[in-house]
């Protein structure tokens, strides 16, 4: 197949897929974890990172619309050990918004190893994943937002809770950064997301996946497997009003199925706008917490589906699971991810 987007079928590469994003302290630091390519798909995990594609981590600053940091990482082809060489750039300004402008190098080095360079820390490689959730109980909360009928979870055990994602693997990035960083310092009031990007042919680069907060796809575009679906392709400043209104009414209808609000119209823009755009907030020092009490980044192991789909439908919905669940796929050192 061509690596390019000029077929269908380079958009199922799994190495372009983005799996978790995860932001949290670290030691005198932030962490940024961004995962790609489970082999939860099966046919799409072909291993390690696509040699001609760019893997970004955003920062917007005090709820600006537009990131003024961009973190980019590149991959050369693997050797015979399966070993790429990876490079970071750092993009500050008006450049971290574009493909253009190529950066600052900040380290070089190779997946599996630790790289460093201006007291920045990373790693990337295949991991154990951290994450859990029974897709059994996903698929009764897809069918009820899906339809906008009430969520029947009569059939649900949660003591009979078993991880779907067990045993499975994904590719890590792992970027630390200091609490020296000029930008990045604690207090400041950040919004994160990554994204993909493929090189055409045509010479650019053309967005692939994105992601923000968790569970945002599997819960309101669990058919999109082909990376079909726009969001995709946009910058979070245009969520609200490309996707506002329908994500509201979709919560709306399930709220009002299940009667969980008197007042689910109401509700369901509070959710959407609580949602949108899809950033993942983090104020750079304190705990993180992708929590109920509240959604200050996460950690890799909060239970961000319990949370979601409570939020969504109003309701308590008790996964069964618990980060004792995968305690063992978790370091609570750099690079905090246990490779395979």
């Amino acid at each position: 197949m061509s690596h390019h987007l000029d077929t269908p079928l380079a958009a199922q590469n799994g190495q372009l897929f983005i799996d978790d994003l995860y932001v949290f302290a670290g030691e005198d630091s932030t962490v940024f974890v961004m995962d790609v390519n489970s082999n939860i798909t099966g046919v799409h995990a072909e291993p390690g990172f696509h040699h001609e594609a760019r893997y970004e981590i955003k920062v917007h600053f005090d709820g600006a619309d537009r990131e003024t940091l961009t973190y980019r990482f590149s991959f050369g082809e693997p050797d015979a050990n399966g070993r790429q060489a990876l490079r970071l750039h750092s993009l500050t300004g008006a450049d971290a918004q574009g493909d253009a402008a190529e950066g600052e190098l900040v380290l070089e080095g190779r997946t599996g190893e630790t790289a460093t360079g201006a007291g920045i820390r990373a790693w990337a490689g295949r991991v154990q994943d951290a994450f859990y959730v029974d897709l059994s109980l996903l698929s009764v909360v897809n069918g009820a937002v899906g339809k906008g009928t009430a969520v029947d979870l009569s059939s649900w055990n949660p003591r009979e809770a078993r991880n779907t994602f067990d045993g499975t693997t994904v590719e890590a990035i792992v970027l630390e950064v200091p609490h020296t960083h000029d930008r990045l310092r604690p207090g400041a009031r950040t919004g994160v997301w990554c994204a993909t990007k493929l090189a055409t042919d045509a010479g650019g680069w053309r967005q692939i996946n994105r992601g923000g907060n968790p569970m945002m796809w599997p819960i309101f575009w669990p058919d999109d497997t082909d990376f079909s679906n726009p969001a995709n392709t946009r910058h979070p400043s245009e969520d609200v009003a490309a996707d506002g209104p329908a994500i509201a009414g979709r919560i709306a209808a399930v709220v009002a199925a299940t009667g969980t609000s008197a007042d689910p119209a109401g509700y369901g823009q509070t959710v959407a706008l609580g949602l949108l755009p899809d950033v993942l907030p983090y104020v750079v020092g304190t705990p993180a917490s992708f929590g109920f009490a509240a959604r200050n980044g996460r950690t890799r192991a909060d239970n961000a589906p319990e949370v979601m789909m409570s939020l969504v439908t109003n309701l308590p919905v008790p996964s069964g699971l618990s980060p004792a669940t995968t305690k063992n796929q978790r370091n609570d050192r750099f690079p905090y991810v246990v490779p395979e």
